[in-house]
């Protein structure tokens, strides 16, 4: 119970600290309180680098939404509950169901499978769009499930692990790690690679087997520096973004660093504050700082390539790398395409004017999904 208080005065923390406003409405809708003002935005007169595929719309979204990308698909859910999944070509619905209540972390799939958590914390899994079971959790969870070799993995507030069969609910395993003094209201690190099962475990990386739960390795992204326990909060965000061997990960308002998870060691890591997570691909890592500030940084060792603030306090969301550009939301629903090389704005995208709430990238294709459930398949040029 002491440990759930601290999360939720950690949470409104957050919250007082982050809330920055300015005159305009959609501001003062989201986040304001009239003191700072986000940048203005630059003029931009050259040629479009990114179009509109397909949209299409949905429930608002105002939870921690992870958007799963198996195979030809995207697989989105609404705070109603609505589970959708769409073809990436064309936005076209495959199927179409519903976990029964609202929503709190949603949505994990394989293309089969998808998983959300009610806000009863229930783990609730669909096959098709069909509810096949339900399960209660023992602790909240913000973090998506992650669905993958026909199990469940859910990760809890209190950096629990949780294994699930997908076909029938029988649990698995759970792991349980020593407690730290506080843990953070915000979607933490749960991924995999090859066989191994990714999880942030406050500020390291684990490695887990996923068929038995045994830890096979942990490596620090960042060390909890401070004089208290708040201070020292340095918990993994996700999303956590992979390239080859390579995962790297945001610890909340410490530090960016990055894993190899086939030696299960440290690369680099490089102090900078900020609450979300990355964007990388074969070349830099990229992530914005607690006042939008972006950076970015060689893949290779860590090196800083260039920092760019034309977005300050502009609530950005967390960026993605594709085809030499980075695409990054902000508070107004509009879609900035950037320079990989220099971080120099090229065109930007206009959404439904809500703040953006998730990008997720399949292939050549980036789907941005706004705060008031809109969907907007991008392709850069």
């Amino acid at each position: 119970m002491r440990r759930l208080v601290q999360i939720s005065l950690i949470a409104l923390a957050a919250a007082s600290v982050s809330g920055c406003s300015t005159i305009s409405n959609t501001w003062d809708r989201w986040f304001g309180d009239g003191k700072n003002r986000p940048a203005a935005l630059e003029a931009l007169s050259g040629p479009a680098t990114g179009r509109v595929l397909w949209s299409a719309k949905g429930d608002d979204i105002t939870f921690p939404l992870s958007i799963a990308a198996p195979g030809d698909r995207f697989v989105v859910a609404s705070v109603d509950g609505t589970v959708r999944a769409l073809a990436a070509a064309d936005g076209r619905e495959l199927w179409r169901g519903t976990a029964g209540a609202k929503l709190v972390a949603g949505v994990g799939s394989d293309g089969r499978f998808a998983a959300v958590v009610n806000r009863d914390n229930e783990l609730v899994v669909l096959d098709a769009g069909r509810v096949v079971w339900k399960k209660a959790l023992p602790t909240p969870v913000i973090a998506a499930p992650l669905v993958a070799g026909e199990r469940v993995f859910a990760l809890t507030l209190d950096r629990q692990v949780i294994a699930f069969d997908a076909l029938d609910g029988r649990k698995i395993w759970e792991l349980r790690r020593p407690g730290e003094p506080l843990t953070l209201a915000k979607a933490g690190v749960l991924t995999s690679y090859k066989d191994t099962l990714i999880v942030g475990q406050g500020a390291r990386l684990a490695g887990i087997d996923p068929l038995k739960g045994q830890l096979r390795w942990e490596a620090s992204v960042a060390t909890p520096r401070g004089t208290n326990e708040v201070e020292r909060l340095a918990d993994l965000v996700g999303p956590a973004v992979r390239q080859g061997e390579v995962i790297c990960a945001r610890a909340f308002q410490s530090s960016v660093g990055c894993v190899n998870a086939e030696r299960g060691s440290a690369l680099w890591n490089r102090i900078v504050g900020g609450t979300n997570g990355v964007g990388a691909d074969d070349q830099v890592v990229v992530a914005g700082d607690a006042s939008d500030r972006l950076s970015a940084w060689k893949l290779a060792n860590g090196d800083l390539a260039w920092s760019a603030d034309q977005f300050q306090l502009r609530k950005l969301s967390a960026p993605v790398v594709l085809n030499k550009q980075i695409i990054v939301g902000d508070f107004e629903g509009q879609v900035h395409l950037l320079d990989r090389d220099t971080g120099k704005t090229r065109s930007r995208i206009a959404t439904d004017g809500t703040p953006i709430a998730a990008i997720t990238l399949l292939g050549d294709t980036a789907l941005v999904a706004t705060r008031n459930g809109g969907l907007f398949a991008i392709k850069t040029e």
